[in-house]
């Protein structure tokens, strides 16, 4: 009998991608050229993962939602502008492209899932030579944003994978309940911009420390090892 497809589904930001400084430096950079108050720096992390336009509403709360689009299009204009300047960078985490290699040596599909707009993954893939790793790429701009199942469902949909054989891989609570809501594994990763405290409440099956640790534990979460304690979470 020939193994099941198995499907690991990273979130990009905070787990494959340390982005955190240039959405901050973006975010404090769009309060400045519309005059608005800018959130304190500890309250942005915080809201990395989500659609943009839900995370814009949650860091500027008191801005007239009139000003939301002009927020929303004053931010893709300034990233845009920022991965142009001579010093930018958008590294991975140390580790991250060996990680992703050797999951696709071992058998495994391997999909995206990010609130990223499609301009932005595909900045990070070129940037890294990754496009050829993932089978699958879910963004906002063709589902609905996280905590929402949406993503993973449609990634299972067009990999032929089922939820038990499906790891979402991500830093933050809205990436554990997107997983959750899916019936899919979920792994949490401690390096983010969640506490791990926060995922594990959000109902992650493993949270990890360290990027080397990532292998192992999709593999324990789809072959059994963690399986009796996901069928009672359920």
């Amino acid at each position: 009998m020939s193994e099941p497809l198995r499907l690991a589904v990273f979130d990009l930001d905070g787990t494959l991608v340390d982005s955190r400084a240039n959405i901050i430096r973006a975010v404090e950079e769009v309060a400045r050229i519309l005059k608005v108050d800018c959130p304190h720096v500890s309250v942005i992390p915080r809201v990395i993962g989500l659609s943009l336009d839900v995370a814009l509403a949650r860091l500027f709360p008191d801005v007239d939602p009139d000003v939301h689009k002009e927020l929303e299009d004053e931010y893709r204009r300034t990233f845009v502008k920022m991965r142009t300047l001579p010093g930018y960078d958008e590294p991975l985490f140390a580790g991250a492209a060996a990680v992703l290699t050797q999951l696709v040596s071992e058998g495994f599909l391997l999909g995206i899932a990010t609130g990223k707009a499609r301009r932005g993954v595909n900045h990070v893939l070129d940037r890294h030579g990754l496009h050829d790793h993932f089978v699958t790429i879910q963004t906002v701009d063709t589902c609905q944003g996280k905590p929402h199942p949406d993503m993973v469902l449609k990634a299972m949909a067009e990999t032929g994978t089922d939820p038990v054989n499906t790891v979402m891989i991500g830093d933050t609570t809205f990436d554990i309940e997107m997983a959750r809501a899916a019936k899919a594994r979920a792994l949490g990763v401690a390096w983010g911009n969640h506490p791990v405290a926060e995922l594990a409440a959000a109902g992650a099956h493993r949270v990890v420390d360290r990027v080397d640790d990532l292998a192992h534990a999709i593999h324990a979460l789809t072959r059994g090892a963690d399986r009796h304690v996901a069928a009672l979470r359920h």
